[in-house]
């Protein structure tokens, strides 16, 4: 591969964060001949949003990131498919069971039939064929009133089948309620082809990490650097009645008040960490298009509940455990009616899902406002709760929880959440380009050189919320900066 031109090598390039937007990005730099890249990371490890962990056995748990979504064009299929990294487990025969409290077991073929009624209008509406009546409303309404024409609205259990697959996509979305999503603008994110949850093999999400960690040398990843500042635009300095050019226009500055200079700093913080630092971070202040995009895009919690039993309680053709309750957060007349500290026990766990090479496992999943309640508890308080709820539900002989293992995104200092989605009333699309924007902000009257950057998943147009999209904004930025030095494209 031909290197970029020389001024290239003697830049100096700060990447802060280490998750799969500055991997990508600094790797992508490497490649090109950029000799002075480094990652400023705050926490103890890199990987950001991936977390896989061994706390039960010697397999692997996904705190973080589970699947890869999309084959086609996806980057880390084609990563994991090349290093044979993905998992070789092709069962379909388990399936969900659903429950009502009390331990009715509902029909199966009602659940499929509300179900796959449920993935039509979802599709419909990521398709871009919302009738014109639509277009203005919240993803909740929506589906409520294209519900509502079904004859399975008028069965006893449909509605509210209907509004689990809600809750369980609240989880997709991580809002705290599809009544705050909007419904239009979800069809600016794109499927990619092919199957859209691939799962890893036994070295999970770490296995890609691996492989990008290949390409980027050790010495230049530095952790435990969490940076408060970035100091940019410093074109000269003051001495007393005279001014000199500056060598570098940026200084970094973490909390430990070492410093960094730069002429290009690439900045993939998650939008959480912006929403909570970004009027101090940067000086000058960020322009108001990138603050309003920082306040106006969506970024909420999506967090896991494992729990590990003694001994398997559940049938071997179980999927997961399913609660489906007679008034949900998801119905319109319920929402916004119960307080956080109550509700996260109740309606707000969707059910319990297997976990792949954990036979005595299961896997809760909690979303919004009231997984931030429930991080704040004690494992063994969610753990007694989720147990509680089991043997209600299923009426089935459920023993004590041996071990929890409970995610906490939303309480992550260097995170503060799981990732972004678009609220109603909010162009995505504008919001995001104006979050992508490098600075200073450039227009045909200036044409000053690059300096801030901005990558992760919330900048994605098509592509937010996934793993594939935080790699590809690292490789947006690489090659914007590669674009700025030399025309030539150096990278895939």
């Amino acid at each position: 591969m031909s290197v970029a031109p020389a001024i290239s090598r003697d830049a100096m390039i700060v990447v802060v964060g280490a998750g799969l937007a500055g991997l990508s990005a600094a790797s992508c730099l490497l490649q090109a001949g950029f000799q002075h890249v480094k990652i400023l990371e705050a926490n103890e490890q890199v990987g950001g949003r991936v977390c896989t962990t061994k706390p039960f056995t010697e397999n692997i748990i996904e705190l973080g990131a589970n699947w890869i979504h999309g084959q086609k064009g996806n980057p880390l299929f084609r990563i994991a498919k090349e290093h044979h990294l993905l998992s070789e487990d092709s069962s379909e025969t388990s399936r969900d069971y659903f429950f009502k409290d009390g331990g009715k077991h509902l029909s199966v073929n009602l659940a499929d039939q509300v179900v796959s009624l449920f993935k039509k209008l979802i599709t419909k509406a990521s398709d871009e064929e919302l009738g014109r009546k639509y277009r203005d409303m919240n993803l909740g309404d929506y589906l409520d009133l294209s519900f509502a024409e079904s004859p399975l609205a008028m069965s006893e259990d449909g509605p509210r089948i209907f509004e689990w697959c809600k809750r369980s996509e609240c989880s997709d979305e991580a809002a705290s309620s599809l009544f705050e999503v909007s419904a239009s603008q979800i069809s600016d994110y794109i499927d990619l082809d092919g199957d859209f949850f691939n799962s890893l093999g036994s070295r999970g999400y770490q296995a890609i990490l691996d492989v990008l960690l290949k390409d980027v040398p050790s010495e230049i990843i530095l952790t435990s650097k969490p940076v408060k500042r970035i100091q940019w635009d410093l074109n000269k300095i003051s001495l007393g009645t005279k001014s000199r050019e500056r060598s570098h226009p940026i200084k970094i500055i973490c909390e430990n008040e070492e410093s960094f200079e730069a002429d290009h700093v690439l900045v993939t913080v998650s939008l959480g960490v912006l929403k909570q630092h970004a009027g101090a971070m940067f000086e000058p202040a960020l322009p108001k298009s990138k603050m309003d995009a920082i306040e106006r895009l969506g970024f909420g919690t999506v967090d896991k509940i494992f729990l590990c039993f003694s001994e398997r309680f559940w049938p071997e053709d179980c999927a997961g455990i399913q609660l489906v309750w007679d008034e949900g957060p998801e119905d319109k007349a319920v929402y916004g009616s119960q307080t956080e500290e109550d509700g996260w026990k109740k309606t707000w766990i969707c059910g319990f899902d297997t976990v792949a090479r954990h036979p005595t496992v299961l896997c809760g999943w909690i979303t919004g406002r009231e997984a931030l309640h429930m991080e704040t508890l004690q494992d063994s308080e969610v753990g007694n709760t989720c147990v509680k709820l089991l043997r209600s539900f299923t009426g089935w002989s459920v023993p004590d929880v041996s071990q929890v293992l409970i995610s906490r995104w939303g309480h992550d200092p260097w995170v503060f959440g799981s990732y972004s989605f678009i609220p109603k009333g909010v162009n995505g699309v504008r919001r995001q380009k104006a979050l992508a924007a490098a600075l200073p902000l450039q227009n045909c009257l200036s044409r000053k050189p690059l300096q801030v950057l901005f990558a992760g998943e919330a900048t994605h147009v098509n592509f937010y919320t996934t793993t594939h999209g935080a790699y590809l904004s690292g490789i947006r930025e690489a090659q914007r900066l590669i674009n700025h030095y030399s025309d030539k494209a150096l990278c895939p």
